[in-house]
């Protein structure tokens, strides 16, 4: 299974406008060969460079439908995304994506897809470690895009 992105490469920079210093948008996403008996897939953003217990996480995306191939750019912070998935809460505690706005130096930032064998029993809303939790035995195959960003002003999360 593989994920791209069209607003940047594995080990590439993430752009501004994807982070706090731009319009702090969700970038385009989307992947290709997952397994024959995928039910649907999740996505997990999740910061290890943030300096708090855990990492950060940005973006908590699930139920995915198996026929879709892609998320498209600017999703809105809803519960539910028309046919497409169901949102969760990221590490501020709000539904939906919120970008890179490290406190300081570079920092990573993975982008984590996960083929499922079943719908997650999950309301929307859920945090990143429900979803974990609720993964565990059906994940059937993931894969990860990687991006970095660094500040270039003051502004913090």
């Amino acid at each position: 299974m593989q994920l791209f992105s069209t607003a940047f490469t594995h080990n590439g920079e993430i752009p501004r406008q994807f982070t706090c210093e731009g319009a702090n948008i969700s970038p385009e996403l989307s992947w290709k060969n997952a397994p024959a008996q995928t039910r649907c897939f999740a996505l997990l953003v999740h910061d290890p460079d943030a300096p708090i217990s855990g990492g950060f996480t940005h973006w908590v995306v699930y139920n995915i439908p198996a026929h879709v191939s892609g998320i498209a750019a600017n999703l809105q912070p809803q519960e539910r995304i028309s046919e497409v998935a169901v949102q969760g809460k990221n590490s501020t505690g709000k539904l939906g994506y919120t970008g890179p706005c490290p406190p300081s130096g570079k920092h990573r930032y993975f982008f984590r897809l996960y083929a499922l064998d079943s719908d997650l029993p999950l309301s929307p809303g859920a945090s990143e470690k429900e979803v974990r939790a609720a993964m565990r035995g059906h994940i059937l195959d993931e894969t990860e895009l990687m991006g970095a960003f660094a500040k270039s002003s003051g502004k913090a999360a």
